[in-house]
């Protein structure tokens, strides 16, 4: 047999194989259209859904938060365009040497970015950087690294820095309140994003907008009653106070008398709220409404106010304090020099600790309470600031003589400085209890009367005495100004004893004394440079901060210009009875 027919054979195949093949293939054929067929006219919806999902995406309009500004416009908080770095961990392409340039240009550690993108590969969307500056967003713009993407969103800026950071706050990553008037009004300042629905290429990059669906919703702007002028002189003088005298801390709060509204408000240490990576938390704390303290003998004015009241006393009535000592129980209460038979007035200006007390002690503890708690002690001033404390005022029934004679004085009641200001409103208005505002007042608040005009005026007057030469403040006296005020020096409790030789040093006053438009407090804790009385290290910022703030009001002067020196000789000063 020849090998062609060999061959012939061999390649030779049923027919019926090469119909069922040709079957397959036309039923497979057939298979294919009729899905074709299935998912282009019946699944339409399901096929456009499939490709929406691959490069339509639902974009995040940011909304700037409100800006907070000053009684005069001036703004202390502004929200700047930044732009954050995010990852689709699952989408990015890039190489070691992208990933350097991108470390590099994040300030992170390689590996750390690596890290990053990888530990959440389940996720859409990862964040790498929050609120890089402009000049960088560029740089991370010019490597294309694909799944690597920009989003527009803002930062907090803080024109003012340190010297309204206590006051003002700041806000986290995300933009919300964390202290301070940005916590306490968080929902009106917070914007509302918006929303967009677009279209990307396989890269992220937007190449159509589709459809707004939500429009983004700013936030509301704040008109506080701060004057930064005042805040910001406020703050310098209280800085070089607490360095001048070396002290833990200080603080001060000026008010306007007539309406209640708080013009400064600041504390030392301080931080800056544009840079809070050195920041302590013992910095952040807003001391003159967070942290309570004895008030020491500015709290005298009160008890005076009581025991007139009462009708038991007169400003000329005489009091022994005889022989510098007064014994009560197993305690005494001393003054540190004798003065003799003293009228309730000199009480006030030499500062008695003997004269507080007896008077005290002629009242029904009731009375001296309620005054107490009538002009704001034992409760918070409501200015709505986060994490105000009330203070303590112990209810009068727990008292023992001795206590109510060392609370005459200010130990054993504990207050704010917000308190303390708030309270010698009082004096300023013949009577009437200003409430505290943080926001600018455009009607001024009548107050509430806790004390009669004859009262008040009596007390303002005695105040005045003390800034005089012969009284305990002679270096708060500001020229061209009447001033009244009180000092307050108190041994600091630790531990629930005094200690010996730490002090709280502190001065309450007003001025013009013959119809008060500001009370200021100040407050200076530790001093630890030698002099610690109230009338030496709070008094003259006081006199610098007042004389400033009545300049830049306008204030009309009520006190002859040739009236002495505004820095008062020391030898003018009565030491205070501690």
């Amino acid at each position: 047999m020849s090998p062609d027919a060999l061959t012939g054979q061999g390649l030779r195949l049923p027919r019926w194989r090469a119909r069922l093949v040709l079957g397959l293939l036309m039923l497979a054929f057939a298979v294919l259209a009729g899905r074709a067929v299935y998912l282009q006219g019946v699944k339409t919806d399901f096929l456009r859904q499939k490709g929406e999902a691959r490069f339509f995406r639902v974009v995040e309009i940011s909304a700037h938060r409100g800006v907070i500004r000053d009684r005069h416009g001036e703004p202390l908080a502004v929200s700047t365009p930044v732009e954050s770095v995010w990852v689709s961990p699952d989408n990015v392409r890039a190489g070691p040497e992208e990933l350097r340039k991108l470390a590099a240009v994040l300030e992170m550690d390689v590996q750390e970015l690596v890290t990053r993108i990888k530990e959440h590969p389940e996720r859409e969307f990862v964040y790498l950087k929050r609120g890089l500056p402009p000049e960088a967003a560029a740089r991370v713009a010019e490597l294309q690294i694909e799944g690597v993407f920009l989003q527009r969103e803002y930062r907090r800026y803080y024109p003012s820095g340190e010297a309204t950071a206590h006051l003002i706050g700041f806000t986290n990553v995300d933009d919300d309140g964390q202290e301070g008037i940005e916590l306490a009004y968080q929902d009106f300042l917070k914007g509302v994003p918006g929303s967009r629905r677009v279209i990307k290429d396989r890269l992220g990059r937007i190449v159509e907008d589709v459809q707004s669906l939500r429009e983004p919703r700013p936030g509301r702007d704040l008109v506080l009653s701060v004057d930064r002028r005042i805040q910001y002189l406020a703050y310098r003088e209280l800085k070089l106070a607490v360095e001048k005298h070396r002290a833990r801390s200080g603080s001060i709060v000026v008010l306007d008398a007539t309406t209640g509204e708080v013009l400064a408000l600041a504390n030392v240490p301080s931080y800056n709220p544009n840079d809070r990576s050195q920041a302590k938390p013992s910095r952040v704390r807003n001391r003159a409404v967070t942290d309570a303290f004895e008030p020491g003998s500015t709290l005298k004015p009160f008890t005076v106010a009581a025991a007139l009241a009462s009708g038991r006393f007169e400003p000329g009535t005489r009091i022994d304090t005889r022989p510098g000592s007064l014994t009560i129980g197993p305690a005494t209460v001393r003054d540190a020099h004798p003065h003799g038979i003293l009228t309730v007035a000199e009480v006030v200006q030499k500062s008695s600790n003997i004269g507080a007390a007896k008077m005290a002690l002629a009242l029904p503890a009731r009375e001296l309470w309620s005054t107490l708690e009538r002009v704001g002690f034992g409760t918070a001033s409501g200015s709505g600031f986060p994490g105000e404390v009330s203070g303590r005022l112990r209810p009068y029934q727990s008292w023992r003589p001795i206590e109510q004679a060392t609370m005459s004085y200010g130990h054993g009641i504990s207050v704010t400085l917000l308190q303390l200001a708030r309270a010698y409103t009082v004096f300023a208005t013949d009577g009437r209890l200003m409430p505290i505002s943080l926001l600018k007042v455009e009607t001024p608040p009548s107050g509430e009367p806790v004390l009669s005009p004859k009262v008040a005026r009596a007390v303002r007057d005695m105040l005045e005495l003390a800034v005089q030469p012969g009284g305990t403040a002679p270096a708060a006296r500001v020229l061209g100004y009447r001033v009244a005020g009180k000092t307050g020096t108190a041994h600091k409790l630790v531990g629930g004893r005094y200690a010996p030789d730490l002090y709280v040093s502190s001065f309450v006053g007003m001025a013009p004394a013959s119809r008060p438009r500001l009370v200021a407090a100040v407050m200076i804790d530790e001093p630890r440079a030698g002099e610690y009385y109230g009338g030496t290290v709070a008094a003259p910022v006081f006199a610098r901060v007042m004389e400033g703030a009545l300049r830049m009001l306008d204030v009309p002067p009520d006190a002859p210009m040739d009236a002495g020196p505004l820095e008062a000789d020391p030898r003018d000063a009565v030491r205070e009875e501690v």
